[in-house]
């Protein structure tokens, strides 16, 4: 049986060689038998929100900008948001899909959720592994999976949250987030 992961984060490990997630944090937003979906949440691009999406630019949390969500498909826009206290009854907005109680992702094709909403991060493109590829990257030991927590995916500071995430989890894996660029250095 195989153990769901959506909702959880990967943090890739100093072992992990694609360059296109050397020391990346991706929540996974889909996790099934055919394969996996995720976003980076650390890979903030400099293009502003309001620059591709004005109408979302008010909704947007701080840094205010596209983050690059992965490798693939990186002509469409995804977006996880974060309910407010302002929840309608009946588990959530036209628009929202959720990953938990309060976070999901968003549909950007219906403003109408914009007011329930109490954060919200955009990213371009997307991380995605066929059938049993992710489950062979964590065999290699590629990933550790942990815990989300909403801060991870609104933090004003994705530059530092590698290494927050694994500083949290404590023992070898808060040794693991000293560890400099270069491992000969470690």
């Amino acid at each position: 049986m195989t153990v769901r992961l959506a909702g959880r984060l990967l943090v890739a490990s100093p072992g992990l060689g694609d360059p296109n997630f050397v020391r990346t944090v991706v929540l996974l937003v889909e996790h099934g038998p055919e394969g996996a979906v995720g976003l980076v949440l650390n890979r903030p691009t400099e293009l502003e929100v309001g620059s591709v999406l004005p109408e979302w630019a008010d909704s947007a949390t701080p840094p205010t900008v596209l983050f690059q969500g992965g490798p693939v498909g990186l002509d469409g826009v995804l977006a996880l948001g974060l309910l407010s206290t302002g929840e309608p009854a009946g588990g959530g907005p036209v628009g929202w899909r959720p990953l938990d109680s309060a976070l999901g992702l968003v549909d950007l094709d219906e403003p109408s959720v914009q007011p329930f909403l109490g954060g919200l991060r955009l990213f371009a493109g997307y991380a995605g592994w066929g059938a049993d590829q992710l489950e062979a990257e964590l065999g290699e030991g590629a990933w550790y999976v942990v815990d989300a927590w909403h801060a991870d995916v609104l933090t004003a500071r994705p530059e530092r949250l590698w290494r927050s995430v694994l500083r949290r989890q404590g023992g070898d894996l808060a040794m693991v987030s000293s560890w400099t660029d270069d491992p000969s250095q470690n």
